[in-house]
């Protein structure tokens, strides 16, 4: 994967959550307005879940591509933790859910961020003998 591909994965990852995130969020305030326009197919979980799972492909698509450049395998666990723990935001009711949706959320998109900056070193590291050799 090129590294301008896999930064448009992560970028559209980051993307993705956070829309997903807020979608979740506001939910419950404009759920009976949906209902009232015909759009209340956007307060069902499949839909939710859908998204999450697109999220969970892009995440895992980016980050492995990343992985394979810069080594850090690790960077996996809070992209599936996240997923994890966003997956179950009605475990602990309608108070708990917000605070399970930032949490799982802040995790993905803390993976997907420090995918972008491992691979923009390693490309940096990699261009920096390029820049002085033009320098010479």
């Amino acid at each position: 994967m090129t590294h301008s591909k896999q930064q448009k994965l992560d970028r559209a990852g980051i993307w993705i959550t956070t829309v997903c995130a807020i979608h979740c969020l506001l939910l419950p305030l404009i759920l009976p307005l949906l209902a009232l326009v015909g759009f209340s197919f956007l307060g069902e979980d499949l839909l939710e879940n859908t998204i999450l799972g697109i999220s969970v492909i892009v995440g895992l698509t980016a980050l492995i591509g990343g992985a394979k450049q810069h080594g850090k395998w690790s960077l996996l666990i809070p992209l599936l933790a996240g997923a994890l723990i966003y997956s179950q935001r009605d475990i602990l009711g309608p108070w708990g859910e917000p605070v399970i949706i930032a949490v799982g959320a802040g995790l993905i998109i803390y993976a997907h961020i420090s995918n972008l900056r491992r691979s923009r070193k390693i490309m940096a590291s990699a261009n920096a003998p390029l820049a002085e050799a033009k320098n010479v």
